[in-house]
């Protein structure tokens, strides 16, 4: 602060720049992770992008059984929610440091 309570808005640009690079360099990390996640001992794989996005589901035959569709169904969704998990974690992970002084400050998204 500038003496009569003013900010000084060069240095507050020149933050806040330097913010918007980290969180470009942040979410170009999250974009390029993929994170795993799995259900029923490993019956069932789906894994993510750091973003969320699903990549793939893998499904061991073993986990096929043509009388109980609704088992497989459970497997799956509880894999795509650990995967999903991992990748929140990672996300706060990355981001956090970034943007975990600006909460106050109302900004969107932050």
């Amino acid at each position: 602060m500038r003496p009569g309570g003013q900010p000084n808005m060069q240095q507050m640009l020149k933050q806040a720049q330097k913010m918007q690079q980290q969180i470009a360099k942040a979410q170009a990390e999250l974009a390029e992770a993929e994170l795993t996640g799995t259900a029923g001992g490993g019956l069932v794989t789906a894994t993510v992008a750091g973003t969320g996005e699903l990549k793939s589901i893998k499904i061991d035959p073993k986990a096929v059984d043509p009388e109980d569709v609704e088992t497989l169904e459970d497997l799956v969704v509880a894999a795509m929610h650990n995967a999903a998990e991992a990748a929140r974690e990672l996300t706060e992970q990355k981001m956090g440091p970034v943007t975990g002084g600006m909460g106050g400050l109302g900004l969107p998204g932050f």
